[in-house]
């Protein structure tokens, strides 16, 4: 168990930083001082009392990130409730479903989501955000409740909210405080139950790397009803005193650019769809260039022209960011290889929704390319379902501090998570060298061919994905085969004005250019296009049980 209350480092931390901006929404310019959300939070703890809401009640909360979903996760947790954070990008049926089988007791949800769901599967008092206004009760007290609030606010704190009136619930680290719903590639979604005790082992261990320092800026542009973004984003950031600006609006490649160099955050959260767009997009037309190709084989002239890449794209990315850390899924290998030969400071972590999230991670300066990191010392240990675990893929198997306590109402799905000695299953395979992991693939995923080699599609697939015109893949097995179903890149097609048969050849020309890296047993035997994107999860992770 983590020594320090996760709940009590809230209060510290609004009293500590009191006057200093806290969050700010991007598109309306609205901060909130650390003061000013303790004040706001407050009020809302009034509403959950006056509504009936009593320690270890669900609240469910939709929307995209913004202040008033900060306000509401930390109050619900800081009053002894449990948050049932859900992706604005669910569909409205799993939206209903996650209410419904959390048992949640209120919702709050932006207006635009809610005209989508059906009322009549929702029979508990629903609120709009950011306005806090009702949107549906079947209490006709509740509007009651919510005029008087004002009221309510000035009879409690008469002489005004102060630092001095921040006293929030006692709440055990052991204690559930977030119901986080997974909408996962296996099509099947379960609610992981996280203890205040693990995000305290994501958030105090966060502390200790010297990852943000007080007053310093983030840009949290990652959902944070995800945990990624909940524990880095916004737990950590709040915790540590720093101003988060919460980006709110979809992050384009050209919205993100700009808010980046508006921001300028000291430490920069992202996935790895974000630097393969930027590797695809913006390097490798330069790169690919003849006159660059050939100035590349010259170690003086390479050097000066990744320093260039380099420069420019750390300016376009804020120009004051210490480190990348990228998360949430393996990142493409050549643009990995790219970045770590330009020496941008950037570094692959490890971790799964189960571990809130983290399970490994290095500083920029100790990544070692092709891993995810160290396991985190003191924290969380690892091992390799393997008779040799450094040479031959097996499970990542772990357990500690961040593991959560199970899957909410669902004791199978809990039990078959855990091995028979108490280790979290990850569902990655990989081998681990000392304490630091190498990841293959996912096992559910992993391809038997008919020689018997595991063939982890994902590897072929990311360099697939670097290839001409190809937006994304999938790699299947058919009769023994391997083929590749590919959605190509519209936009290029249409401004290079690539016909159909033209892409069949370029198609076929990619197919043999990827088989040249492969081993035998990798190469593929045809590739296949499709007319429509892949469907996805909210993560963006393909479906793959859709397509196998």
């Amino acid at each position: 168990m983590i020594e320090q209350n996760f709940i009590q480092l809230y209060e510290i931390s609004f009293k500590n930083n009191w006057p200093q901006p806290a969050v700010t929404d991007y598109k309306e310019k609205t901060t909130y001082t650390y003061g000013e959300l303790a004040r706001e939070i407050a009020r809302l703890h009034l509403l959950f009392r006056e509504l009936g809401i009593e320690k270890g009640d669900k609240i469910s909360l939709i929307g995209k990130n913004h202040s008033s979903w900060s306000m509401l996760f930390m109050a619900t947790i800081t009053y002894g409730a449990v948050i049932v954070p859900i992706l604005h990008e669910f569909s409205p049926e799993s939206m209903e479903e996650i209410i419904t089988h959390s048992d949640s007791r209120l919702v709050f949800v932006n207006e635009s989501l809610w005209s989508k769901l059906n009322k009549e599967r929702i029979k508990v008092p629903v609120f709009e955000i950011p306005n806090f206004t009702l949107l549906n009760s079947e209490r006709a007290e509740v509007k009651e409740i919510i005029d008087s609030l004002d009221d309510l606010f000035r009879i409690n704190y008469p002489q005004g909210f102060s630092k001095d009136d921040i006293r929030y619930a006692e709440v055990g680290n052991e204690e559930v405080i977030c119901i986080n719903y997974t909408s996962g590639t296996t099509g099947f979604s379960k609610g992981v139950m996280l203890t205040a005790n693990n995000f305290a082992g994501n958030v105090t261990y966060a502390h200790k790397l010297d990852l943000l320092f007080n007053g310093e800026r983030n840009l949290a542009f990652l959902p944070m009803a995800h945990v990624y973004g909940c524990a880095f984003d916004f737990l950590y950031a709040l915790s540590a005193g720093v101003h988060s600006t919460l980006l709110g609006v979809i992050p384009t490649p050209q919205n993100l650019i700009n808010a980046l160099q508006e921001v300028k955050p000291t430490l920069i959260m992202s996935v790895p769809l974000i630097f393969e767009k930027i590797y695809k997009k913006k390097i490798l037309p330069i790169i690919d260039k003849p006159i660059v190709k050939a100035a590349m084989k010259i170690p003086v002239l390479e050097k000066l022209i990744l320093s260039k890449i380099k420069k420019s794209l750390i300016h376009s990315l804020g120009g004051n960011f210490r480190e990348v850390v990228i998360g949430g899924a393996a990142l493409n290998a050549e643009v990995e290889a790219f970045f770590h030969k330009m020496k941008f400071p950037f570094s692959v972590g490890y971790g799964m929704t189960e571990c809130a999230p983290l399970i490994s991670y290095d500083h920029h300066y100790n990544f070692v390319p092709t891993s995810c990191g160290s396991v985190l010392e003191g924290i969380m240990e690892a091992r390799i379902d393997s008779p040799e675990p450094e040479k031959i893929p097996g499970e990542i198997q772990v357990r500690g501090e961040n593991v959560m306590k199970g899957y909410y109402k669902n004791p199978e799905a809990t039990a078959a998570a855990f091995t028979d000695d108490g280790w979290l299953k990850t569902g990655d395979s990989g081998i681990m060298v000392g304490k630091r992991l190498f990841i293959k693939g996912r096992i559910k995923t992993m391809l038997l061919t008919a020689n018997g080699q595991n063939v982890y599609p994902e590897e072929i697939e990311s360099r697939l994905n670097n290839l001409p015109y190809v937006a994304e893949s999938v790699v299947v097995l058919r009769d023994f085969r391997l083929v590749a179903m590919v959605y190509p890149d519209m936009a290029a097609l249409a401004a290079d004005q690539i016909t159909r048969e033209k892409l069949a050849s370029i198609m076929q020309e990619n197919r043999i250019t990827l088989n040249k890296s492969a081993a035998n047993y990798e190469k593929v035997s045809q590739i296949e296009l499709v007319e429509n994107e892949f469907e996805k999860t909210p993560k963006k992770s393909i479906k793959r049980f859709l397509y196998s």
